[in-house]
Parts: structure tokens; C-alpha cells; sequence
């Protein structure tokens, strides 16, 4: 994964093309020919990811969609000095265009979450939202690998495999809810507790991605560090209502954008590589899965030539994880059936 040293090694990926940047890193290569759209591209995570995705210098073609104010943003990151040719399409006439072609598809597309709004509230415009984007996938590149950041994750990656199979396009293997936002704050919060560096801490987090179905797994964080039982509770709790603790502090005027944005860079990044056939390319991810008897679950996985290589199972938990796993799988198959039931409204 990527290093928060990024932006320097970015921007030495940019000016001197071929450095050694740590796998960690973005990678250094260009590589093949690769289009990445984002759908949702003039919103608050959408401004800041496509600014990522610009510095990536994997991507080739970068397609910018919204409902409207695409041209300004897309003008505007075009102006910078990497790889990618970059092309804004705002209304619903241009998302064909803007989807052709695409190796990944992004969406942070949605209403963001307000004060006092829970992630339910979010799901009947969002969800509107995410069935409309993922018809025209369908259509237009029902190969590409999906990356879903618009909430809740939990229902919108159902409600798109529902779509896809509706449209007999579907692929287990390239759909994504991207959780990996839960996995960047497990890591902070855990080096900032273990007083470790951060850059080297690994944590992985299964489950969903909403509240208490949001498990990190602090048993298995590496380094190891000894944390008392009420140190590994409470970061639990802070992983679980990081969005929430963002929304409160930014009191009301927005939610998680930017850490977001960087968590959803990370994951395309991921999914490129994958793409290029870098082995060994594992992150979570809201999944279909039998890893559990919930049919979507977040957990490892092996990113290849085809999205999915392997989904990885879950090790061995601490009884305090174990208690978590079982307490949450009531809410998640509720949130994955509300998905399936919109889909088939």
C-alpha cells in the first residue's frame, strides 16, 4: 500500500520516470494503456480522487464523469504534468462515453452523510444513484473492475450485483465495495497507540463497512504490540465511527472526503497493479464471499489479471474478535438483503 510519503514519490515518479518506489508505493512503470473513470467526479471525494488518480502514473486515460461541473474539474486536473490524457462528460447522455473502454470504474457518486443522518438515510437517494451507473456499466463496460465507495457499502454492492445479473453481465470477481478507508484508520490509530511507525503497520479489517460491521482485527496488526484489552476496545470503537467522528468535527459542512479520496486511490491503485499482473497484490475488500454464510463479506483479498485471484479467509481471531464477528453478521445480512430488495423493485 501507499506510503504517506506519496506525494514526494509521486512526484518523483512524475519528473524522473522510472525510480525504485517501494511496492507500497504507486508504481513507478508506466505500464499499459489503462482507463480509469470516475463516476461522481465533481463531488467531494470525487475533486480529490481524481487529483490522485491524475498522479498515478498506472492510468493512461482518465475519464471524469458528473451530473454537472466536470469541464471545470477536469480542465483543471488536466493541467498536470503526468501520464494521463484526462476528458470531463457531465449528463446522463455523456456517461456512455465517459464509461467506454474503462479497466476501472470508480464511484463515490451520492449524497455525502450530515449530522445526524445515519447511513440509512443515505440509501434511498444513493441507491437510486448507484442502479442508474451500474445499468450503464453494463452496457458499456461490463468488463471493467467496480470499485464502490458511494454508501452504504453494505447495500450498494448488493444492489450491483443485482443490476449486473439482471444484465447478465455479472462477475464476482470485478465487483468491490471499497472498505479500505477502514483499514487506513485502523493502521493510524493503531501506530499512534503502539508508537510505531505508521508506514510499516498492516491491520487487517473484515466485515462491512458501516458501524459495527466494521471489524478490525487489531490480533493479528503487525508489528505485534502487546495493548491492553481496553486500548484494543476502544480503537475498535474509533475504527467503527471514524466517519462520524469526521462529520462532527467538520459540524455538518461535510464528511470524509479526503481521507476517503486517498483510501479510494489506494484501492484502484491496487486494482491496477493487479491488472498489470504484479503478484502479490492483497487488500480488503467488500466482497461476494464464502468466507462466512453472509454471500458479501470484507476480507482479504488476492488482486490478479481478473480482479478476485482469491478470497482470502479470516485467521484466528481473539475471543473479543470472535464476539465482534457474531454480533455483527445480524446487521450486515440485513443491510446486503435491503440492497437485493431495492435492486429487484
Amino acid at each position: 500500500m501507499m506510503k504517506p510519503s506519496m506525494l514526494r514519490s509521486l512526484h518523483s515518479a512524475a519528473t524522473r520516470g522510472a525510480s525504485n518506489i517501494s511496492r507500497r508505493g504507486y508504481a513507478s512503470e508506466p505500464g499499459p494503456e489503462r482507463k480509469v473513470a470516475v463516476l461522481g467526479a465533481a463531488g467531494g471525494i470525487g475533486q480529490p480522487l481524481s487529483l490522485l488518480m491524475k498522479l498515478n502514473p498506472l492510468v493512461s486515460s482518465l475519464s471524469l464523469y458528473d451530473i454537472a461541473g466536470t469541464p471545470g474539474v477536469a480542465a483543471d486536473v488536466s493541467h498536470i504534468n503526468t501520464r494521463s490524457k484526462v476528458v470531463g462528460y457531465q449528463g446522463e447522455e455523456e456517461l456512455g462515453k465517459a464509461l467506454e473502454g474503462a479497466d476501472v470504474v470508480i464511484i463515490p457518486a451520492g449524497v455525502p452523510r450530515k449530522p445526524g443522518m445515519t447511513r440509512d438515510d443515505l440509501f434511498n437517494i444513493n441507491a437510486g444513484i448507484v442502479k442508474a451507473l451500474c445499468t450503464a456499466i453494463s452496457k458499456y463496460c461490463p468488463h471493467a473492475l467496480v470499485n464502490m465507495i458511494s454508501n452504504p457499502v453494505n447495500s450498494t454492492v448488493p444492489i450491483a450485483a443485482e443490476i449486473f445479473k439482471k444484465a447478465g453481465t455479472y462477475d464476482e470477481k470485478r465487483l468491490f465495495g471499497v472498505t479500505t478507508l477502514d483499514v487506513v484508520r485502523a493502521k493510524t490509530f493503531y501506530a499512534g497507540k503502539a508508537n510505531v511507525p505508521v508506514d510499516g503497520v498492516n491491520v487487517p479489517v473484515v466485515g462491512g463497512h458501516a458501524g459495527i460491521t466494521i471489524l478490525p482485527l487489531f490480533s493479528q496488526a503487525t508489528p505485534k504490540a502487546n495493548l491492553d484489552d481496553d486500548i484494543i476496545k476502544a480503537l475498535t470503537k474509533r475504527t467503527q465511527e471514524g466517519g462520524t467522528e469526521v462529520v462532527e468535527a467538520k459540524a455538518g459542512k461535510g464528511s470524509a472526503t479526503l481521507s476517503m479520496a486517498y483510501a479510494g486511490a489506494l484501492f484502484a491503485d491496487a486494482c491496477l497493479k493487479g491488472l498489470n499482473g504484479v503478484p502479490d497484490v492483497v487488500e480488503c475488500s467488500f466482497v461476494q464471499s464464502t468466507v462466512t454464510e453472509l454471500p458479501f463479506f470484507a476480507s482479504k483479498v488476492r488482486l490478479g489479471k481478473n480482479g478476485v485471484e482469491e478470497v482470502l479467509g479470516l485467521g484466528a481471531l481473539s475471543d473479543f474478535e470472535q464476539q465482534g464477528l457474531e454480533s455483527l453478521k445480524g446487521e450486515l445480512k440485513s443491510s446486503i438483503e435491503k440492497g437485493i430488495k431495492f435492486a429487484n423493485q
